[in-house]
């Protein structure tokens, strides 16, 4: 009776998991195939789409040095999608850091994006100290380091995986370089909910490149957009 009951119990939990991961459904792609249509870039005289060997595009920013002067210490390379807004999601993309500026060698990514003065975004810099390396909040105040990740960033100049996950019922943040089943980075906050979702770097230089988006079917607020 106990193998039966233990054998149920398992079923139930695999098919609960099952259904967990059916009820997130992509809301966003791009390729750079088609130009820059789904972005709205912050200075985008700084960012540019660079050809591949193969042909295909990436999304580049070109310049460390930037126009844009955020009222609030806080990062200067900002692509943000276009008409998304998300709280839970798993943003997932490709991305090549092209020149080697030493410990703050980094990428970004941007959520819970309310407008310039109020957001997240993870520095995923090279060699962690309190302002590289963190998943950091800007609110109304220059950027503050909501973790004391220790952790270096192999940053070298090859392509490179990154992931973020966000669920607000419990407010964890989740980031991922390269191995997708152990968080380089994680922490809990529910300052901030629904907001934008986007890409860049405090003042470096990176191409990107398969940015995929997924979210919760439940989510009827979420406008898809479909690149084709």
């Amino acid at each position: 009776m106990r193998t039966i009951l233990t054998t149920t119990l398992m079923l139930c939990l695999a098919s609960a998991t099952s259904l967990a991961a059916e009820e997130y459904k992509q809301v966003f792609t791009d390729d750079f195939e088609s130009g820059l249509e789904q972005w709205e870039i912050v200075d985008p005289d700084t960012w540019g789409l660079r050809e591949q060997p193969d042909g295909s595009k990436s999304l580049e920013i070109l310049k460390r040095e930037s126009a844009y002067k955020p009222e609030v210490r806080s990062p200067l390379h900002i692509a943000l999608v276009k008409d998304l807004e998300l709280g839970d999601f798993d943003i997932k993309f490709r991305v090549r850091s092209t020149l080697d500026t030493g410990n703050h060698r980094d990428c970004c990514i941007f959520f819970g994006y309310q407008d310039p003065t109020h957001f997240y975004y993870v520095h995923i810099g090279a060699k962690p100290d309190p302002h590289s390396g963190q998943i950091m909040i800007v609110n109304d105040a220059p950027r503050k380091a909501l973790t004391e990740n220790k952790k270096l960033v192999p940053w070298d100049n090859e392509w490179h995986t990154v992931k973020l996950q966000r669920r607000l019922s419990d407010g964890a943040i989740r980031i991922y370089f390269d191995d997708m089943d152990t968080p380089i980075m994680e922490v809990e906050d529910k300052t901030f909910g629904k907001g934008r979702i986007g890409i860049g770097s405090f003042d470096d230089l990176d191409e990107f490149d398969d940015i995929r988006v997924m979210a919760p079917k439940s989510d009827q607020e979420v406008e898809v957009v479909d690149q084709e």
